[in-house]
């Protein structure tokens, strides 16, 4: 059986005729999205050796089809009837039982799967920064004006023990998956590089792990904003909380040359060091990031060379503030 054309969605016209509505028409934008960046022939190309030379459907359209029914409401994998219904918007649907066995198919060389699914990400990512020419997120990028990858986890309940399901430190009961966005600031919304997964009971501040996303998150950017050998760029920042406020991963960004800016926990003397602060008047007015303005109510003060750095990396300087509630 031959396989279908990389178009894997129809594409759909306007016409004023009297027909039925389409209840998902705004899934248009990401159909036409997944066409023009290539996603869809880089992804097919990734996933062909996990697919069966006579699938009807291909391992990339059953990946497609289920991130798509993400975006337009579900919430499992039998919720692809929201786009079995649509054949003129989305084409051919594999069954529940064919998405599973893709799934399990995938599953049993998940490491090897999940590299080339991010190698297709990172084309289509690179194709589109492309288009958007001087509206690319790498456009006039500087030491001044870097790419901000945030780092934050978050808590994911489940209701059932699965797979490496676990309690957490909320009390819950699920995942816990440790997630890097690149940060586009008031003018858009995030945009997800990658995505850890963890156990519920996975530590906070866990270095190897917040190592680790980091990697999978600098390997999603395009060519040239990396140097030679992987090595990091004072072009890119890296920004968490104080999860990620600790030697090991400090020390593993300041060798990779990256710009960061961390949480960092206070020490217990912290109350005796303020009012040395508050005696040498040191406090100056902070600044919004945006627009460069005075902060109303906000102050900034240096506490580098007041604080015990021994074991830090060097050059590390700790900053902290101080705001009206």
């Amino acid at each position: 059986m031959s396989h279908p054309t990389l178009f894997y969605y129809p594409r759909p016209r306007v016409d004023i005729a009297e027909v039925p509505a389409v209840s998902h028409a705004g899934a248009v934008l990401l159909t036409d999205t997944i066409h023009a960046t290539g996603l869809a022939a880089s992804l097919r190309e990734a996933l062909t050796p996990w697919t069966k030379p006579l699938a009807e459907h291909h391992g990339s359209k059953v990946l497609l089809d289920l991130a798509m029914t993400l975006a337009v409401g579900g919430e499992v994998a039998r919720d692809t009837d929201l786009l079995r219904c649509e054949p003129g918007l989305f084409g051919d649907v594999a069954s529940t039982p064919t998405i599973s066995r893709m799934l399990t198919t995938l599953a049993q060389d998940a490491p090897a799967v999940i590299e080339a699914i991010s190698r297709a990400r990172r084309a289509a990512r690179e194709r589109a920064w492309t288009f958007a020419g001087d509206h690319s997120p790498a456009a006039k990028t500087s030491a001044k004006n870097p790419l901000v990858i945030d780092l934050d986890a978050t808590l994911i309940n489940v209701h059932s023990e699965k797979e490496q399901a676990a309690p957490t430190f909320k009390r819950g009961f699920g995942y816990h998956p440790l997630c890097a966005f690149l940060d586009h600031g008031q003018t858009g919304t995030g945009e997800p590089l990658a995505i850890h997964l963890r156990p519920g009971n996975a530590g906070s501040n866990t270095a190897s792990d917040h190592i680790a996303v980091t990697r999978q998150a600098l390997a999603q950017l395009p060519s040239g904003l990396l140097s030679s050998g992987g090595r990091g760029s004072k072009k890119i920042l890296i920004r968490t909380d104080g999860a990620g406020g600790t030697k090991d991963f400090i020390q593993w960004l300041t060798t990779r040359r990256l710009a960061y800016s961390v949480g960092f926990s206070l020490p217990a003397n912290t109350p005796g060091v303020l009012e040395r602060l508050d005696e040498a008047k040191a406090w100056t007015p902070a600044y919004d990031s945006d627009d460069d303005g005075v902060r109303e109510g906000a102050f900034v003060a240096e506490l580098t060379g007041l604080l015990d750095l021994s074991g830090w990396p060097g050059g590390m300087r700790v900053i902290v503030r101080k705001e009206r509630p």
